[in-house]
């Protein structure tokens, strides 16, 4: 497949909600848009792992590890020189820089308000207005892809209903349109009385 033209950077805060990071991960690997992040992130994504989740160093690192052979193409380098040229929160302005030297079309977090005075032609969204969009582009695509999450989560073996009720509660938008879409379905393939 060849790669979508709408780059994207991830915050941190989106790299450590397991079934989040699945779907954001999975999305790009399907082509819906570029991924990009730098080590700085993945670095705040690593400690927020073993603080938060709480995954060990060796498991966050296997992780990470895993993350970048899967998208090699998502670092973005020689960023730093255009922190000062970001306005939002100093915290952040790191993550507004990697988008400009990406090129970036948007930055996807769940810190919005952090993300004040986007450069122009930069757009910030949560995960959840995110996904709604990418499922917007391609229901079936998008559908498939959480069927494929699904199933390969074997420890414990989850279905696609409670990976949905995993996600309805941090991208609760996105969980509920994916629903309402397999219910309606269901509905116009239920047979005629």
């Amino acid at each position: 497949m060849f790669p979508a033209p709408f780059k994207v950077v991830l915050d941190a805060c989106t790299l450590f909600p397991f079934t989040v990071r699945d779907t954001l991960l999975r999305a790009a690997q399907a082509g819906f848009y570029q991924l990009h992040w730098t080590e700085e992130i993945l670095e705040e994504a690593r400690r927020n792992l073993v603080a938060k989740i709480p995954l060990s160093e060796e498991q966050a690192e296997r992780l990470l590890g895993a993350m970048r052979r899967a998208f090699p193409q998502a670092d973005v380098i020689g960023y730093r020189e255009l922190i000062p040229a970001a306005k939002n929160d100093p915290k952040d302005q790191h993550v507004v820089a990697a988008a400009l030297k990406a090129g970036a079309d948007l930055v996807v977090t769940f810190n919005v308000k952090d993300f004040f005075e986007m450069p122009a032609g930069i757009d910030v969204q949560s995960p959840d207005s995110f996904l709604s969009n990418l499922f917007d582009l391609d229901r079936d695509a998008m559908i498939r892809l959480l069927a494929d999450q699904a199933a390969a989560m074997k420890k414990p073996p989850v279905s696609l209903d409670n990976l949905l009720l995993a996600l309805s509660k941090l991208v609760p938008e996105f969980a509920k349109m994916v629903v309402d879409e397999r219910e309606a379905r269901r509905v116009s393939d239920a047979p005629l009385r």
